[in-house]
């Protein structure tokens, strides 16, 4: 495995679709959102109402798009949001434990508790 492969493997697990995450850098510091998509290979994420730009779009008629500024999100460095624990409701590491029938979950460094439904 290279290097590049270790370091997307590193990032890939931690965080997932459909978490919520706090963002802890950056304009939008503090702000809490679902994750929309995950790009491990860039080290990147999509999070909800976070990273907000504008993008000019002209129309296209078949594809039924109206023209003008959309505002979307854009993608932030993952090393710039934490995963928000459900059990403790504060951002948090993430962990991994491997439970008695194999199966490896990934669990809040502070209290324990379950990230994985």
């Amino acid at each position: 495995m290279s290097i590049r492969q270790e370091e997307v493997a590193r990032h890939s697990g931690t965080i997932r679709k459909n978490d919520q995450v706090r963002v802890m850098a950056g304009r939008d510091k503090g702000k809490t959102g679902r994750v929309l998509s995950v790009d491990p290979a860039a080290k990147r994420v999509t999070v909800e109402h976070a990273g907000m730009v504008k993008r000019h779009t002209r129309p296209n008629p078949q594809k039924n798009v109206k023209g003008g500024i959309l505002e979307r999100e854009a993608p932030i460095a993952i090393s710039n949001v934490m995963v928000v624990c459900p059990g403790c409701g504060k951002h948090t590491r993430v962990g991994h434990k491997v439970l008695s029938d194999g199966t490896k979950i990934r669990i809040c460094r502070r209290c324990d508790t379950t990230l994985d439904k």
